[in-house]
C-alpha cells in the first residue's frame, strides 16, 4: 500500500465524516418541522435556520461519492452496482427535500403543509438508509472473486443494519435538535433542547445495543480490537458531553459535540474497515483492499495536487458561510394595527 492510497482513503473518510457533520443537522432539523413544530410559523422558523447551506452541505456527499469514483474506481464500482436499489432510496429522499424547500416557499397552505410532511420524510430517509448501507457493508457482503455481489434481501435489511439505521437517523435528528437550540430564539429554542435532553436517555440504550452488535457481528474487535474499544468509548464520552451541555444551556458544546459523535462513528467504521474497503462474507480472499482498488499512482498524484489547490477555497467560502448565517432566527413579531 503506497502512501497515496492511504491518503485517498482517509480523505474519503474525511469527507464523509464533514458530510454527517454539516448535513446531519439538516436532516435533524428537516424532521423536526414535522415533529417539534406546532404550527407553520415555527415551521418557518427551523427551515429559515438551515435554508442558506442545505444545499452547499449535501456537496460534502457528491464530493465524497466523486473522490470514491476517481481514487478508488473498484470500490465505486462494486458498492454503487451493489447498493444501486439503497442508493436509489437516499436519492429520493435527498431529491424530496430539494423539492420541498422550493415547493413550500410557493405554496399556500394547506398545500404548504404537504411539503412540510415531504421534507420530514426526505430527512429521515436518507440517514436511514445511508446507515443500513454502511451497516450492512461492515457486516460482509457476499461479494465474489471479481467484485460482484451476490446479496439477498437479508443480506441488507437485518436486525444490526435496521439498528444501525435507526441509531444514524437519532444521531442526526439530535444534532438537529441541538443545532435548532443554537439558531433559535423563543420558544423552538427551549423545546429543542428539552427533547434533545430527553432523548439522549434514548441514544444511550442505542449505543450499547450498537456496540454489542458490533463486536459480536462484525470482525472489528478481531482486526483492530484497540481503535475499535476505543472510538466506541469516545462516542460515549462525546454523547454525555452533549447532554450535559445540553441540561447546562451550553448549546454551542451540545451542538459540536453531537457533531463529534457523528465524525467518530465514521471514523469506527473506516478503521475498522482498513485495509479493506469492501468485506466478502463470502471468503477474505475476495476482500477488496484499499492496494488492489485504488487508481493509478499518476492518477492520484494529479488528483492530490488539485485537491491542494482547491481545498483552501472552499473551506475559506464554507467558514463565511456559516460566519455570514450566524445570527439566530426569531420568530416575527405581529403587532395590532392601530
Amino acid at each position: 500500500m503506497s502512501f497515496l492510497q492511504l491518503l485517498w482513503f482517509i480523505l474519503i473518510g474525511v469527507l464523509f465524516a464533514g458530510f454527517f457533520f454539516l448535513d446531519g443537522f439538516d436532516y435533524g432539523v428537516g424532521m423536526a418541522t414535522v415533529t417539534l413544530s406546532s404550527d407553520e410559523a415555527e415551521r418557518d422558523q427551523m427551515v429559515q435556520t438551515i435554508g442558506p447551506v442545505w444545499d452547499g452541505n449535501e456537496v460534502w456527499l457528491i464530493t465524497a461519492g466523486g473522490a470514491m469514483f476517481a481514487s478508488f474506481p473498484y470500490w465505486y464500482a462494486s458498492l454503487f452496482s451493489g447498493y444501486y436499489i439503497i442508493l436509489m432510496l437516499v436519492l429520493v429522499g435527498l431529491i424530496i427535500r430539494g423539492v420541498s424547500f422550493e415547493f413550500r416557499a410557493k405554496s399556500p397552505m394547506p398545500r404548504k403543509r404537504i411539503w412540510d410532511l415531504a421534507l420530514g420524510i426526505g430527512s429521515f430517509m436518507a440517514p436511514f438508509f445511508l446507515g443500513i448501507m454502511f451497516i450492512s457493508m461492515i457486516q460482509g457482503m457476499p461479494i465474489d472473486a471479481n467484485g460482484n455481489f451476490h446479496a439477498t434481501f437479508f443480506d441488507y435489511i437485518n436486525w444490526f443494519s435496521v439498528v444501525g439505521g435507526v441509531a444514524l437517523t437519532l444521531l442526526t435528528y439530535l444534532h438537529g435538535l441541538n443545532y435548532l437550540a443554537l439558531k433559535t430564539a423563543g420558544d423552538i429554542r427551549q423545546r429543542a433542547n428539552n427533547v434533545a435532553q430527553f432523548l439522549y436517555w434514548v441514544l444511550y440504550v442505542g449505543l450499547v445495543v450498537f456496540a454489542l452488535m458490533l463486536i459480536f457481528m462484525t470482525d472489528f474487535m478481531k482486526v483492530h480490537p484497540v481503535a475499535t474499544i476505543t472510538m466506541l468509548v469516545v462516542m460515549v464520552v462525546l454523547t454525555i458531553i452533549a447532554q450535559a451541555a445540553a441540561i447546562k444551556g451550553k448549546e454551542l458544546t451540545a451542538f459540536i459535540a453531537s457533531g463529534l459523535t457523528l465524525v467518530a462513528l465514521v471514523v469506527l467504521l473506516f478503521v475498522g474497515l482498513f485495509p479493506r474497503v469492501l468485506i466478502s462474507s463470502i471468503s477474505s480472499r475476495y476482500d477488496l483492499l484499499i492496494q488492489n482498488a485504488s487508481s493509478t499512482q499518476y492518477t492520484l498524484t494529479v488528483m492530490t495536487i488539485a485537491t491542494c489547490c482547491l481545498l483552501p477555497f472552499i473551506l475559506a467560502y464554507t467558514i463565511w458561510a456559516y460566519w455570514i448565517f450566524r445570527k439566530r432566527i426569531a420568530m416575527p413579531v405581529v403587532t395590532e394595527a392601530k
